[in-house]
């Protein structure tokens, strides 16, 4: 049976870190606009930051409908499902943003990372701050093994410079604005500030 917490307390925290692999969800106000579901994996590249904070690392090489939604409206989602042992899913609805490269808080966040998992590619650090968190049996999903990490994404973008990395993301299709037309990275790539 689900249950609601008031914070990510140890267990949770435990469950959350040892997920190789996490769903994130927004959405536009929009009645008409595209909801948005993005896996994401790279170990290393989440954090719980406090009880009711996390962060997590933006990589390019796809959209960026995520940060388009959080400009917009704030709100997003996370979900871990358990792929081995207890049955179990664990969701943190709450607000997000993005903290961009040029930000000032963008170097103290990526601090609270481990060393070096920021990678090539790395566009923003996405804040969530939980208003729910909540678990419920994961009767349903499959039982699978982990293997590894794919290194393909850091392989691909470590071949470029920062200046190319800023080139591609001009140049992909709705990086700058959603699929909805919403303001999303800002383009051109802003510099990590230091």
């Amino acid at each position: 049976m689900g249950k609601q917490y008031e914070y990510i307390d140890g267990r949770l925290r435990q469950f959350i870190e040892r997920q190789p692999v996490y769903f994130v969800a927004t959405a536009p106000l929009s009645a008409d606009g595209h909801v948005n579901v993005s896996p994401k994996g790279r170990a290393g590249t989440l954090v719980v930051l406090d009880e009711l904070t996390l962060a997590y690392l933006d990589f390019g090489g796809s959209t960026a409908e995520t940060i388009a939604h959080l400009r917009e409206n704030g709100r997003i989602t996370l979900m871990w499902c358990a792929f081995d042992g207890p049955p179990t899913v664990v969701r943190v609805h709450g607000r997000g943003e993005a903290v961009f490269r040029d930000d000032a808080r963008f170097a103290g966040l990526l601090s609270r990372f481990e060393p070096g998992v920021d990678g090539p590619g790395l566009r923003a650090i996405v804040l969530v701050a939980a208003e729910r968190v909540s678990d419920s049996c994961g009767f349903a999903v499959p039982l699978m093994d982990y293997r590894e990490d794919r290194d393909l994404h850091a392989q691909y973008f470590g071949r470029k410079t920062e200046e190319e990395f800023s080139t591609y993301c001009e140049g992909k299709q709705y990086v700058g604005t959603s699929i909805d037309g919403l303001p999303a990275l800002p383009l051109p790539l802003p510099p990590r500030s230091s």
